[in-house]
Parts: structure tokens; C-alpha cells; sequence
């Protein structure tokens, strides 16, 4: 059999055929998603069937990260309801088969806009339009979820949510920040003193975006993917960092460096704030915190990224390390301007 990173082919073929109906050997392991976040493979079974593999990433991983079986958990519990994930089929906790815990879902066929390029190629102008209406319309359902109903009520805390964050991820720029920054300790201490209260707990995606999404050729979503930081808390920290990474063409900076959202058929992000408002009955005269806090966030995340490049990991490319490093200050200055204009 075939040797891939991260699976143990006969091993994985053999919980397969026992755990999930259909399975064929020999099963083909492809890796479709790696790096620092869960690895992803699809799996070929022998009949042409599909399926797709996740496990924790490569290497010493901190114990209560990249738990595989709270993220099956999620995608079981949603499977019922109105918000498109794909189907959970199996969970493997026994960490002999395969060195660590694993879980199996359905393959999803369809798109992932990761930047302008594919998503030119792939989706006209009204599919564009559709997706921008269809990625609103399923973090409304998101957010309509009751967790308690669907067994989802102790995935976390439901108090406090903004408060814990902001403490989580500024002890997180402190143990990796390269440089001070006034920007991000500024930005800091106001949104821990102006915290909006919360209001009643849903599921929080937490990284909701166009790119963690799977769409079909019309545009609509067919499933939400990478569950891997969902909690319960405060609905509106994903409307605020949905429209962080929601770029309009006008912008001089976008979170994401090719952004999708910038072609025509793609509503502004006004317009998909609005969207939201009406669909979940939200108020969101708050909203310029949320997306001050988005930006923050996004620079104590990037900072550390930066960090780990300066030990060493990007060799003597010292250009590619100082561009990374303007766009931490770039996302802290951005914090700042939307927490002066009223967050």
C-alpha cells in the first residue's frame, strides 16, 4: 500500500471496513488541507465512494487542542438542523489505529473561494451574488441553533464571552509579541472597558468565512467546514470578524490578501451586515466593536505567526518576513480606527 504523512494506510483501511458501510479497499488517502490547523484528507474507496479524514496535526500538540471528537461532536449535533455540514459518520478515539484520534464525514463536492483567481473562474456574477446572500443566510441559522436542544448546551461558557477572548488573546501577544506596538495594548484596554453585553449564548463559529464554506457551482453553501474553534458565546463576534474578512473593492486593506469578495456579483459589507440584522433580528448598533475586536484579534494571531517566522522559519527572506510584520501594524491601526469611530 501507499505511505502518506499523518496515516497509517492499513491500519485506517482496516477501522474503515469494520466502521464505515461501503468501504472498499483499497482505499487511496489524499491530503487536502495541512499545516498548523487540522490535517484533512480525502479518502478514495475502491467504487469510486468518498469520504474525508480528520485528524490533529503532526507533532506535540497542547492536550486540549485539535480535539477531534468535540469537533465530530459539533457536525453530529448540527447535522439535524437547518445549517448545511457534511454527514458525521465515524469517530476513531483509539489512538493505536492511528497514533491519534480521527474522525470521518461525508465528502462534499464543491468549491472553496480561497481567492479572486478561482472564484473569477468558477462562479458568474450572480453565483457571487447568491454567495453572499447564502454565506449571511447560514450564520443566521448558525446563530438560530438552540444549543441546549440539539446537546450542544456544555461546549463552553455562555457568559462572558468577549471578556474571556480579549484576555485570552492579549496573554497570547504578550508571550509572542516581536516589538511593542501602542496600537494593540491600546485597542486592548478600550474594548475590555466598552464590552457590549451579550445577550442570550449560541454556537460561535468563531472563524466564519467565505473560505471555510463549500459552495456548489449556484453559490449557495453546502456545508460549513473547520469547526475546530466553535464555542458558545456572543453571536456577533462573527458578524464582526465576517466582516473583517469581507473585503469591498474600495478597501485599502483586506485580512485576506486576495480577496474574493472584491469582484463584482459580491454585495458590499454593508449590505451583508444589513442582511444579517433582518434575517436574525439582531441589533447591530454595536457592530464597530465587533469588527475593532475581528482586527485585533487577527494581529495577536499574526503576531505570533510573525514570531515563529523570525526564529528561523523563513530562512534569510527577510522580505517576506517584513511584509507579514507591516500587516500586524496594519490590523492593529484598523482595530483602532473602528474602535474610534464608535466601537
Amino acid at each position: 500500500m501507499e505511505t502518506i504523512e499523518g496515516v497509517d494506510v492499513d491500519a485506517v483501511t482496516r477501522w474503515f471496513e469494520k466502521n464505515v458501510e461501503g468501504a472498499t479497499a483499497p482505499l487511496r488517502f489524499e491530503l487536502i488541507a495541512g499545516g498548523r490547523s487540522n490535517l484533512t484528507y480525502r479518502v478514495h474507496g475502491a467504487d469510486g465512494s468518498s469520504w474525508v479524514l480528520r485528524r490533529p496535526p503532526l507533532g506535540s500538540i497542547l492536550p486540549t487542542a485539535h480535539d477531534m471528537g468535540r469537533e465530530f461532536r459539533i457536525i453530529s449535533a448540527l447535522g439535524p438542523t437547518p445549517v448545511p455540514v457534511p454527514q458525521a459518520i465515524g469517530f476513531c478515539e483509539d489512538e493505536s489505529v492511528n497514533g491519534k484520534p480521527f474522525y470521518v464525514m461525508s465528502y462534499v463536492e464543491g468549491h472553496i473561494l480561497r481567492d479572486a483567481q478561482t472564484t473569477k473562474a468558477v462562479l458568474d456574477e450572480g453565483a457571487r451574488h447568491m454567495a453572499g446572500e447564502s454565506l449571511v443566510d447560514v450564520l443566521a441559522r448558525i446563530h438560530a441553533v438552540d444549543p441546549d436542544a440539539v446537546g450542544l448546551g456544555g461546549l463552553g461558557r455562555k457568559e462572558g464571552y468577549i471578556e474571556r477572548q480579549l484576555k485570552r488573546w492579549y496573554s497570547q501577544w504578550q508571550k509572542s509579541k516581536t516589538r511593542d506596538i501602542a496600537a494593540v495594548d491600546e485597542v486592548y484596554g478600550e474594548l475590555l472597558a466598552t464590552v457590549p453585553d451579550q445577550g442570550p449564548a449560541t454556537i460561535v463559529h468563531g472563524d466564519y468565512r467565505l473560505d471555510n464554506t463549500m459552495l456548489g457551482p449556484d453559490g449557495r453553501i453546502r456545508a460549513v467546514l473547520d469547526w475546530e474553534i466553535c464555542t458558545l458565546g456572543d453571536p456577533l463576534a462573527d458578524v464582526g470578524l465576517l466582516c473583517v474578512y469581507w473585503a469591498d473593492p474600495e478597501d485599502e486593506l483586506a485580512a485576506l490578501l486576495s480577496a474574493p469578495t472584491t469582484l463584482p456579483g459580491f454585495q458590499r459589507r454593508a449590505d451583508i451586515a444589513a442582511r444579517y440584522a433582518e434575517l436574525a433580528g439582531r441589533d447591530l448598533g454595536r457592530l464597530d466593536y465587533y469588527v475593532a475586536f475581528g482586527y485585533w484579534k487577527l494581529a495577536c494571531i499574526l503576531e505570533g505567526v510573525y514570531a515563529r517566522y523570525v526564529a528561523g522559519a523563513m530562512g534569510s527572506d527577510r522580505q517576506g518576513v517584513d511584509a507579514f510584520a507591516d500587516q500586524v501594524v496594519r490590523l492593529a491601526e484598523m482595530a483602532q480606527d473602528r474602535v474610534a469611530a464608535g466601537g
